[in-house]
């Protein structure tokens, strides 16, 4: 065991960019240490780096400009698999589209068309309102932009909002 004397309190680096070695504390050190052995463990999990034990001191987290990157369970989407019945799929072919159904999008479209048709039936002066709201105006700026008390422009609201719910829940 060496003498406490012949003990150093700094530690070196390897930079791989310079091609130098950095003296650098024990305390960093440690967290330098720390920091890239996580990274290249997990790395290492997915078969992703094969560093040797004896190359670790090259790690500088870049992993993938590094000489032992490999692809490890990262697969294209395009890679190509047997399924259940044979034959050749991709993972293209299996991911959900996460985009709802044209159909969907479609029936929405039409139903907020009835409904804003009969909002504007029932309360011709709603669309204003909506665009007021949308910029921020309060009721009572908005009944006087309109032109009628707040409680005017309020009253119909109610109805309103339960026609919405019954337009919705159908």
């Amino acid at each position: 065991m060496p003498n406490k004397e012949n003990q150093s309190n700094t530690c070196r680096i390897y930079c791989k960019t310079t091609k130098e070695w950095i003296e650098v504390t024990n305390e960093f050190y440690r967290e330098y240490v720390k920091h890239y052995d996580a990274v290249r463990k997990k790395e290492q999990c997915h078969g992703r780096c094969v560093c040797p034990r004896s190359k670790f001191w090259l790690c500088d987290g870049d992993c993938l400009a590094c000489e032992f990157h490999r692809a490890g369970d990262m697969l294209s989407l395009d890679h190509e698999t047997i399924n259940d019945e044979g034959g050749v799929c991709t993972m293209n072919n299996v991911l959900p589209d996460p985009a709802p159904p044209i159909e969907e999008i479609l029936c929405e479209k039409a139903l907020f068309s009835q409904l804003f048709e009969e909002l504007k039936r029932l309360m011709p002066e709603a669309v204003e309102i909506g665009r007021l709201r949308m910029k921020g105006f309060t009721d009572e700026q908005i009944a006087e932009v309109i032109g009628i008390k707040r409680k005017t422009h309020l009253q119909p609201q109610m109805p309103l909002h339960n026609l919405i719910n019954c337009y919705v829940l159908v």
